[in-house]
């Protein structure tokens, strides 16, 4: 059985212990008890979150952990000396360490980044490189590995994060077990920006969300203004008057932004030949992708699967 530890901050956001959950489902599909939780604090006292609730903790000893995790508020945590002591004495026998959100600033405080790739929420990308220099900071990704260190760039993210961990242990089988048993509508991948085409194009409407999540898992069709008006009831010249009113462009626009965002991810992610990912994007061939990345992008993908590489190797270094 494997160890896992929350080390939880005061003022922590709840939504912190839905990666934790993950572990806890883990165990309940696999029918046997694959991980032992604890939730520790400085000083093992009762820790108060963000919504005033208390959570009873255990006190920062190393007690033979194999993963450990940082949960924090949703603004940067003070510098607490006595967990960047422990991190720093666990972290030779500990497995893995994992930030959620801006938790990542705590694994900085201890000095476990330098040198590492990390990633945090989009809004604190500046403050972290200014204090941590010697990290790595890569905003376009929800959640990053370097070597035995994590991180996730939200606080939902940390779900993305935790079923990559269980998913290192165990396979996939069991977390697509666990991510349906949490009703998750889509696992993320950790190459996924923590931008989201889907959340920018902020349709409002039922009708005009279904055709859009629609696109989204048939992007290998041609999504002609027909094919999406059939998915939201409408009738075409209807459907694409009530899209622009409601996302102020044009349904080829939005399909175009959802095609590149998808090709992005995959090219970065490195394992899919580009002939394939054009094919199932609906760029139809490499060459019309492209042209779409050089005219949207400023970069051919396979420059862009180059500088992934390159930085991926980097921070796999160690």
């Amino acid at each position: 059985m494997q160890r896992v530890g929350m080390i939880v901050y005061p003022d922590f956001q709840v939504l912190c212990f839905a990666a934790f959950s993950v572990f806890e489902i883990a165990n309940l599909e696999a029918g046997k008890r694959l991980y032992d939780l604890e939730v520790l604090g400085n000083g093992g006292r009762s820790v108060r979150g963000s919504f005033g609730q208390e959570v009873t903790c255990v006190p920062l000893v190393d007690t033979g952990f194999d993963t450990l995790l940082v949960g924090v508020g949703i603004d940067v945590p003070a510098h607490d000396p006595a967990v960047s002591d422990f991190l720093v004495d666990t972290s030779a026998r500990t497995r893995r360490i994992a930030s959620i959100c801006l938790g990542s600033f705590v694994l900085g405080d201890a000095g476990l980044l330098d040198g590492k790739k990390a990633t945090t929420h989009w809004n604190f990308g500046d403050r972290m490189r200014a204090r941590y220099p010697k990290c790595t900071v890569d905003l376009d990704r929800i959640y990053v590995q370097s070597g035995r260190i994590w991180s996730s760039a939200g606080m939902s993210a940390g779900i993305d994060l935790a079923l990559g961990l269980v998913e290192e242990d165990h396979g996939r089988e069991l977390t697509a077990m666990i991510a349906k048993g949490m009703v998750l509508h889509h696992r993320r991948a950790p190459g996924q920006s923590q931008h989201s085409t889907l959340l920018e194009i902020d349709a409002r409407s039922d009708r005009i969300q279904a055709s859009l999540a629609y696109a989204r898992r048939n992007l290998r069709n041609e999504l002609s203004v027909a094919e999406l008006a059939t998915v939201a009831h409408l009738s075409p010249r209807h459907f694409a008057r009530a899209f622009r009113a409601e996302t102020g462009q044009t349904p080829a626009q939005a399909v175009a932004a959802l095609r590149m965002e998808q090709a992005r991810m995959l090219i970065t992610q490195g394992t899919l030949a580009m002939e394939t990912i054009a094919r199932d994007t609906g760029f139809g061939d490499t060459e019309r992708m492209r042209r779409a990345f050089v005219r949207w992008q400023g970069t051919a993908p396979a420059e862009l699967r180059r500088r992934s590489r390159m930085a991926q190797d980097a921070a796999n270094g160690d």
